[in-house]
């Protein structure tokens, strides 16, 4: 994955996303790597507030935020602040 094609973006900016419904990554293989990905970095943020990048896409196209996960919920991730991002539009996370 190139990751040059994705815009970075400021935490406090994501509450402006418009995210779509669909499902972003369509094997399931990479959907179990994502749930993996995202069992680190909610462990590593707890521990020791380790911040990771985060991979997702909006309505607009792909964006890239670094930042801590304060929590996961079936549906989404909680970011400071109460930011949401959906977990079915995170593309792929770099911890």
């Amino acid at each position: 994955m190139d990751t040059n094609e994705f815009q970075l973006v400021e935490k406090e900016t994501i509450t402006e996303c418009h995210f779509q419904e669909e499902e972003i990554l369509k094997e399931e293989t990479d959907r179990k790597t994502r749930q993996f990905e995202l069992d680190r970095a909610i462990a590593l943020g707890n521990l020791e507030h380790f911040k990771v990048k985060i991979f997702f896409a909006d309505d607009k196209g792909k964006k890239v935020v670094n930042t801590t996960i304060w929590a996961i919920t079936d549906s989404s991730i909680l970011l400071k602040q109460n930011v949401l991002i959906p977990i079915n539009r995170i593309i792929k996370l770099e911890i």
